[in-house]
């Protein structure tokens, strides 16, 4: 079975849909014929997607802060009031950061707790029961953050470790139910994620420090993640970087931290750059 025939007429729901991954799938599980429950915080961006959408299938669109439990509980009651059934959540709303933890506000890693592991375990705990009825699926996507810590991005990996233990632990629960649990890790993906990542102090960081162009497109990240939720796959990791890496950390997990550290202090504007510098400096003075 294609996916065009499997996600015909299943109500799906994909939180973070004004941009990046989750337009990217909406737009691909409209032209499916999926109809499709548009979630965000800007209601403007939601009812132009759904304009457009709105040619190949049935689409409505619900102003959703995921870090506010009343507005994951008025998606799923939208979605059930419109379409009276729900067979795909995709739980893909979320927020990243960039910042030495010496340096991090605290405020930051509770703002990316509540957006990104919050906003999960609120909307996944809403439309649960209507999930088990259906069989349906419920995805997390995470990052290769969520597997293995990253330097500079203590918040982004807490709560994408703590998805992938959320979502793990709910699959063993419901083993025997008929509900499909899938933990997605895309890897470096081109979108506006690292534009509106948070900075020691809150705000913004405004321009990426990555060249975007070399990533993995959305709309191939949102391709490869509904080929296995049409598979039921329990895991999926995309990119051989993110791949290589989750092998070395098994194999050789000292070195790999230290691999790590060097790729990660590329970035321009790195925030443990100038500790490389010195790094760097102490060695050729030893030799």
């Amino acid at each position: 079975m294609n996916n065009q025939r499997y996600f015909i007429d299943k109500v799906a729901i994909v939180t973070g849909a004004s941009s990046g991954i989750g337009l990217a799938t909406a737009t691909l599980l409209a032209k499916y014929k999926a109809k499709v429950v548009l979630a965000a915080r800007s209601i403007e961006k939601l009812e132009d997607l759904q304009k457009e959408l709105s040619q190949y299938t049935q689409v409505i669109s619900v102003k959703t802060d995921v870090s506010v439990e009343s507005d994951c509980r008025n998606l799923i009651q939208e979605t059930v009031k419109k379409f009276g059934r729900i067979d795909i959540l995709i739980n893909n709303a979320g927020i990243s950061m960039r910042a030495m933890f010496k340096d991090l506000d605290l405020s930051v890693i509770k703002r990316l707790m509540d957006v990104n592991f919050w906003g999960t375990v609120y909307c996944t705990k809403f439309a649960l029961p209507y999930l088990l009825e259906s069989k349906g699926s419920v995805v997390g996507v995470i990052s290769t953050a969520g597997y293995k810590g990253l330097p500079g991005r203590t918040g982004y990996s807490a709560s994408k470790f703590a998805i992938n233990g959320f979502l793990d632990t709910l699959r063993s629960e419901h083993l025997y139910d008929g509900l499909h649990v899938m933990i997605y890790a895309p890897g470096f993906t081109a979108s506006n994620i690292r534009k509106t990542a948070l900075m020691a102090d809150g705000s913004q960081q405004g321009e990426t420090p990555r060249e975007e162009g070399k990533m993995m497109t959305s709309e191939r990240v949102a391709e490869i993640m509904l080929n296995h939720i049409r598979r039921r796959s329990r895991r999926a990791t995309l990119t051989f970087t993110s791949k290589l890496l989750l092998v070395l950390t098994r194999l050789f997990p000292i070195t790999t931290d230290h691999m790590e550290y060097w790729y990660m202090a590329r970035e321009p504007d790195s925030p443990f750059k100038r500790r490389r510098d010195i790094m760097r400096e102490r060695r050729n003075h030893q030799a």
